[in-house]
């Protein structure tokens, strides 16, 4: 049996609203550090976590299921911090342990969050 696809609507709606909240991170991150927010310095420090996301969305297949936590949640936010973390460190950006951590709680708060949120609003919408 086949599992439902969702709308093509539903599916860029979440991927933008991943995108945005990845970026939202970096602006917080480069605020935080006093880098100044000139667009090639937030292009530089987005790009490994926006190149994460981006194939989390392909290996997870989360258009599928956008708001499902086990089939697209966790996978995309795994897939950002991991992929984001070793990009930075190959291309010679600070990975220390302590932005590791903040990294990984800060993506599953905005990209866990938001869909948990629309799941509850959907669901008590369902009821009604």
């Amino acid at each position: 049996m086949s599992t439902p696809v969702a709308s093509p609507r539903l599916a860029i709606s979440a991927a933008a609203a991943d995108l945005v909240l990845v970026l939202v991170f970096v602006l917080i991150g480069r605020g935080s550090h006093e880098e100044g927010f000139t667009l090639l310095g937030t292009l530089n420090t987005a790009w490994p976590f926006v190149t994460g996301l981006a194939l989390g969305w392909l290996v997870s297949r989360a258009w599928r299921a956008p708001l499902s936590m086990r089939r697209a949640a966790l996978p995309v936010w795994a897939f950002t911090v991991v992929i984001g973390v070793a990009l930075r460190a190959v291309s010679g950006q600070g990975v220390a342990v302590s932005f590791v951590i903040v990294t990984a709680i800060v993506l599953a708060a905005f990209l866990l969050g938001w869909r948990l949120i629309a799941t509850v609003v959907s669901r008590r919408r369902a009821r009604r």
